[in-house]
């Protein structure tokens, strides 16, 4: 099933700017089949108009997350997406990441009983030419408890970032030192290179904390990379790295590393 885009209302957008969101991206809901385990993998089809470009679920300092609302879905107890490698853009000497032309994000649901999922909701998206334009997006499919693969949804998700294992990660350390309004992590990582140009993106549990474009350098098997986090209060705060991930990208490739230890 495929819907249109609806846009987004802001005191940004001029008449004929809102005019083209409404033609320049589709969602489909590619409905899947249900595990073995009981989960049931769906997926997001996002379609865009030829030189237009949407984010990945951390789009750098420029761009705007992807943000869902589930209200109106039913017998969704959990939703753990499946993002394939993003790729990284310079614009105007700002760095954005994300995906052209089509993107495909695979969906593990955990349902809360037997039977069909109705998936339900919205997803506010940025997508960008010349601008960025906020749009959202709305899904309403019934996924049956019965299907086949989809070969579309297996090839989203034979493009994933590389395992710690996978990728050779041999150890990874945080040291982080307060800042007036924040803190910053760095964050040294022993890994073989990707490719030129590396690029390192840290998130954490909370949306709330604002984290700069982080800066890497390497040097032999270790990659250092350095970000500042600011939260809403504009105070140093206790960060659990447990819960910090760093994604590595370079050459179409990432690395996804979750958590680190003291260093």
């Amino acid at each position: 099933m495929t819907f249109r885009a609806l846009l987004f209302t802001t005191t940004l957008l001029t008449a004929p700017i809102a005019t083209l969101a409404q033609d320049m991206v589709e969602l489909d809901v590619l409905p899947g089949w249900r595990e073995a385990d009981g989960t049931h993998m769906a997926a997001l089809r996002v379609t865009l108009d030829p030189g237009w470009k949407t984010y990945w679920r951390a789009p750098g300092d420029a761009g705007i997350p992807p943000r869902f609302d589930w209200r109106g879905a039913d017998n969704m107890q959990a939703v753990s997406f499946h993002w394939p490698v993003p790729d990284v853009y310079m614009t105007n000497g700002m760095r954005t990441i994300g995906y052209e032309n089509q993107v495909i994000i695979p969906m593990q649901i955990t349902p809360q009983s037997s039977g069909d999922i109705l998936m339900r909701g919205s997803v506010q998206i940025g997508v960008c030419e010349e601008i960025c334009v906020p749009v959202t997006l709305n899904f309403d499919e019934a996924l049956p408890s019965v299907g086949a693969p989809d070969s579309a949804i297996q090839a989203a998700l034979s493009d994933r970032p590389h395992s710690e294992s996978e990728a050779s990660v041999a150890a990874v350390t945080c040291a982080v030192d307060p800042i007036s309004d924040g803190l910053r992590i760095t964050a040294s990582i022993a890994m073989p290179a990707l490719g030129r140009g590396e690029v390192a993106v840290f998130e954490t549990a909370d949306p709330t904390i604002w984290i700069s474009e982080a800066s890497a350098r390497r040097d032999g098997n270790t990659l250092t990379a350095s970000a500042d986090m600011v939260s809403p209060s504009g105070q140093p705060f206790a960060l659990k790295r447990s819960d910090v991930r760093i994604t590595v990208l370079s050459a179409g490739q990432a690395v996804d590393i979750r958590g680190c230890q003291a260093g």
